[in-house]
């Protein structure tokens, strides 16, 4: 079996209002395919879901409706996840540590800046189970190793 361990990760961030969610959930997955370790780096694979966490609007006046963000108004999205790591020995907080260096450094290469870099933090897996919300949309590491993609999936419960 394959040395690895699986940290619950919370990731957040704005994202310009034209921005597609499913490609937010790509950028995020895929930055942690490689994770920096000391000298080195370890094999990295996420699955989990994306969603907007902010309510749209609804018009004003008769009929309420939905409509979407103003022009230029950033909305608020997040990732529930697990991610599991491979090779060098990591503690959880290390593994949320390497992973909020390439998850930033990926959104703000898609995105640009927007104020802030993407909060990445470790959480519990119960949060991950109880909070992804049924209609988040499923994304995976593309291109994982798949020894790594088999552990991850005997240890999430």
């Amino acid at each position: 079996m394959l040395d690895s361990l699986v940290v619950p990760l919370l990731v957040t961030t704005d994202l310009p209002p034209e921005a597609d969610l499913a490609e937010f959930g790509r950028v995020v997955a895929d930055a942690v395919r490689v994770l920096p370790h000391g000298e080195g780096s370890c094999a990295g694979f996420l699955r989990g879901g994306v969603f907007w966490l902010d309510a749209p609007r609804a018009a004003g006046g008769e009929g309420g409706g939905v409509v979407s963000p103003m022009e230029g108004e950033l909305r608020f999205a997040a990732l529930l996840g697990h991610l599991c790591a491979a090779g060098a020995p990591m503690s959880a907080r290390g593994v949320a540590g390497a992973a909020r260096v390439v998850i930033a450094e990926a959104v703000a290469a898609r995105y640009g800046e927007l104020g802030s870099p993407a909060a990445v933090m470790a959480i519990r897996s119960q949060d991950v189970r109880e909070r992804t919300p049924e209609s988040a949309v499923v994304v995976v590491t593309s291109g994982a190793d798949a020894r790594l993609v088999a552990a991850a999936r005997s240890r999430v419960v």
